[in-house]
């Protein structure tokens, strides 16, 4: 595995069910995501694209295969090691937010640096630092329910974020939110690749392959034989 590399996967396979019910949510999937890379996984609803993520970012185990996360094999690391990489080299975007309802904006976004250990003073700091960032600093002190779903996102993003994580990996960020909250989204991962930050984000979205570098189809658990899927997406940005 080469230093700028952050995440790789061989032969990574999750499957559920036996026999006849047998179904292969991932199946043999191969990648490698260079330092820096932003990366849109894409495809239809159920063709794997979360549980790959999950893999990816260590959520899930799989049945089969390897991943490496900044270097280190994954698949076969304890849950309490896996879980201290994960905090201290991953910011996870989920579609649904995942905020702390009884928490303000400035408390969800700390708590992530907060539990990684960073002292309350600098935690607070981040965390005010990353809402101006994403056009919040003004609704800091608002609890999601005081928020739009844009709104709430970029929260989540800020919170992706407060750890300085290596990779950002992002599940369908945009799939609750409308259209105008959808833009201000994209344009936050446009800042983002344009400051390197690795990210994977798993989309039927095809706006995402606006802010990516690299397109990859998936169909089935696999990523597709051809590149017919990718190209047209590209050409539709270029």
């Amino acid at each position: 595995m080469t230093g700028s590399t952050v995440l790789r996967a061989r032969g990574l396979t999750r499957q559920y069910g036996r026999e006849r019910g047998l179904v292969r949510a991932v199946d043999e999937v191969d990648l490698d995501v260079p330092a820096g890379q932003t990366l849109a996984v894409m495809g239809p609803s159920g063709c794997g694209k979360s549980t790959l993520l999950h893999l990816l970012g260590g959520l899930q185990r799989p049945t089969d295969g390897q991943v490496w996360l900044a270097g280190r094999r994954i698949d076969t690391m304890s849950e309490r090691v896996l879980a201290r990489l994960r905090r201290d080299s991953v910011g996870f975007i989920f579609q649904s937010f995942h905020l702390m309802d009884e928490l303000t904006a400035v408390e969800n976004v700390e708590l992530a640096a907060l539990l990684a250990g960073q002292s309350p003073g600098r935690a607070r700091k981040r965390a005010m630092y990353l809402l101006d960032r994403v056009g919040l600093a003004d609704r800091a002190g608002h609890l999601p329910a005081a928020l739009s779903g844009g709104q709430r996102q970029r929260v989540a993003i800020a919170r992706a974020l407060s750890n300085e994580p290596l990779v950002i990996l992002a599940d369908e960020p945009t799939g609750n939110l409308d259209s105008a909250a959808t833009l201000d989204v994209l344009r936050l991962f446009e800042e983002l690749r344009a400051t390197g930050q690795t990210l994977v984000v798993v989309t039927h979205d095809a706006r995402i392959a606006a802010v990516a570098d690299r397109v990859i189809a998936m169909r089935d658990g696999a990523f597709a034989d051809d590149n017919r899927f990718a190209a047209t997406v590209y050409d539709g940005r270029r």
